[in-house]
C-alpha cells in the first residue's frame, strides 16, 4: 500500500491546502483510534511551534481527538525533543507535535509519537491512513465517553530540567558567550532560559515569533544572522535551531558554520574517551561526509549509512545497539536522552567539551577536513532515466575514476521527478567531472 498523506517525518503540507481543519480533524479520530489500547482513560499530548496555522489545527485536532473519547493535555508551543519526552512521562497514550519543522510559516504538519515517546512504524501509519478514508462516525464515543480538553502549565520546566540533566552536575556554562537563534519557532522561551540558567551570558535573536517569521532569514537554514551576530557581540560560540528544534548547526567565534557532521565528530570523540558509546560507532545518512567515515575510522569507530532521514538513522541506532546517530543537516539523536533528534541537547554535548577543553569552538569543531563534495539535480518528466544504458556506463565509469578515493550517490528524490547526483573525493576536479558526465548522461536520458 502506498502511502497517501504520511511522508517521511509525519504529514506536512500548504496551511489549508494539504493541512486543512478537516484533515487534522479526522487524523485526531483516527489516530485516538488506533491508540486506544485497554480500559484505562487514554490521553494525549499536543504541542505546536509558532506558526499561524497552529491555531486551526490544533483545535481541529482537538475535536478529533476527544470525539472519539480520548483527553487532550495542550501545552502550545514546545520543541518536537520536548513533545516525545512529555509523551512518555506524562503517561500519554500519544504525543503529536504540530509543525512542519525548517519550511516557511505557509506549511504546516503533524508529527505523530507513541506512548514511548518514538515516531510512528510506518504500519502504525497505514492503519491511520486506512481510517482517514474510512467513515468513522460509527466508531464515535457516546456522549457520556467523549474527551476533555485544557492546557497545562510547569511543562517549559520539565523540559528545561531535562535538558540541563544531560550536563554533569558540576558543569557550568560560566563565562561563555552563546549567542542563540530559535528560528522565531518552538523553542523561543525554554531554550534562552535554560542557558542562562547553566550559567551562560546569553545573546537571543528569533525570539520574537509572529506567526509569520518562522524560520524566515534565521534558523538552522539561513545561519547567516547568527553569524554576524556572533561576530558583533563577539561571542564564544552561536546556536541556530530550526522552527521545531530538532535540528541544530553551530557558529564558531569566528562566524564560521559548523555543521552536523563536525558535532558527530565532536560527540562521538568525547564519549569514546569518556566511554560513554554504546557500541564502537555511530549511524549517520548516505549524505555524510567521507571526511568524517575517515576520521572516525582513525579513532577505532564504525560509521553505518542509512538512507536519508532521521527515522532510518532511529531505526538503525535500536537495531545495531547505537547511542549516538545524525545527519549533516544537524539532525543529531542521542539515545540515551532523547527518543528523537534534539537540536538543543546535541549543543550541550558540544558545549561541554568546549567546557572542558577550554579551547576556541573553531579549534574543537573542526575534527576533520570535509571532502569536497558536489550535488547536482537532474529533473525529468517520465520513465526511468537511470536504467539508461548511457547512464549506467557513466556511472560505472566514474566509480572507476574516483577508485576508492571517494564515493557516488545517484538516487531519485522521494517527493519530486529528480534524480539526485552526489560526488565526492579528494581531488574537486576529478568529482566535478565525474559528476558533470553523469548529469549529461542523464539529460540526455530525460530529453529522450
Amino acid at each position: 500500500m502506498s502511502r497517501k498523506y504520511f511522508g517521511t517525518d509525519g504529514i506536512r503540507g500548504r496551511a489549508n491546502g494539504l493541512i486543512t481543519p478537516e484533515l487534522a480533524l479526522k487524523v485526531g479520530q483516527a489516530a485516538g483510534l488506533v491508540f486506544q489500547r485497554g480500559d484505562h482513560r487514554h490521553r494525549v499530548v499536543i504541542g505546536k511551534d509558532t506558526r499561524l496555522s497552529g491555531y486551526m489545527i490544533e483545535y481541529a485536532m482537538v475535536a478529533g481527538f476527544t470525539s472519539v473519547g480520548m483527553d487532550v493535555l495542550l501545552v502550545g508551543p514546545m520543541p518536537t525533543p520536548a513533545i516525545a519526552m512529555l509523551t512518555k512521562s506524562m503517561r500519554a497514550d500519544l504525543g503529536v507535535m504540530i509543525s512542519a519543522s525548517h519550511n516557511l510559516f505557509e506549511d504546516n504538519g503533524i508529527k505523530l509519537f507513541g506512548p514511548q515517546g518514538f515516531k510512528l512504524s510506518d504500519d502504525v501509519e497505514k492503519q491511520i491512513e486506512q481510517l482517514l478514508d474510512e467513515s468513522l462516525d460509527r466508531r464515535l464515543a457516546q456522549s457520556a465517553s467523549l474527551g476533555r480538553a485544557r492546557r497545562i502549565d510547569g511543562v517549559h520546566d520539565r523540559y528545561i530540567e531535562f535538558a540541563k540533566r544531560t550536563l554533569p552536575r558540576d558543569l557550568s556554562l560560566d563565562g561563555l558567550r552563546v549567542v542563540v537563534d530559535c528560528a522565531n519557532g518552538a523553542a523561543y522561551k525554554v531554550v534562552p532560559e535554560a542557558l542562562w540558567e547553566l550559567g551562560a551570558d546569553v545573546v537571543p535573536i528569533g525570539v520574537e515569533p509572529d506567526g509569520f517569521n518562522i524560520n524566515k532569514e534565521c534558523g538552522s537554514t539561513s545561519p547567516e544572522a547568527l553569524s554576524r551576530k556572533v561576530r558583533e557581540m563577539r561571542a564564544d560560540i552561536g546556536i541556530a535551531l530550526d522552527g521545531d528544534a530538532d535540528r541544530v548547526i553551530l557558529v564558531d567565534e569566528r562566524g564560521h558554520i559548523v555543521d552536523g557532521d563536525q558535532l558527530l565528530a565532536v560527540i562521538a570523540q568525547s564519549w569514546k574517551e569518556e566511554g560513554r558509546l554504546a557500541k564502537p560507532g555511530i549511524v549517520t545518512t548516505v549524505m555524510s561526509n567521507l571526511g568524517l567515515e575517515r576520521f572516525l575510522q582513525g579513532l577505532g569507530l564504525q560509521m553505518v549509512r542509512t538512507p536519508v532521514g532521521d527515522r532510518y538513522v532511529l531505526e538503525q541506532m535500536l537495531s545495531g545497539g547505537y547511542n549516538l546517530g545524525g545527519e549533516p543537516s544537524g539532525h543529531i539523536i542521542m539515545s540515551d536522552y532523547s527518543t528523537t533528534g534534539d537540536g538543543f541537547v546535541a549543543a550541550l554535548q558540544v558545549l561541554a567539551v568546549v567546557q572542558k577543553l577550554r579551547r576556541p569552538v573553531s579549534e574543537i569543531c573542526r575534527r576533520f577536513d570535509p571532502l569536497p563534495q558536489i550535488l547536482k539535480n537532474v529533473r525529468y518528466r517520465s520513465g526511468k532515466p537511470l536504467d539508461d544504458a548511457e547512464v549506467k556506463s557513466a556511472i560505472t565509469d566514474g566509480e572507476k575514476r574516483l577508485n576508492g578515493h571517494g564515493r557516488l550517490l545517484i538516487r531519485p528524490s522521494g517527493t519530486e521527478p529528480v534524480i539526485r547526483v552526489m560526488g565526492e573525493g579528494d581531488d574537486r576536479i576529478l568529482v566535478e567531472e565525474v559528476v558533470d558526465n553523469i548529469v549529461s548522461a542523464l539529460g540526455h536520458a530525460a530529453a529522450a
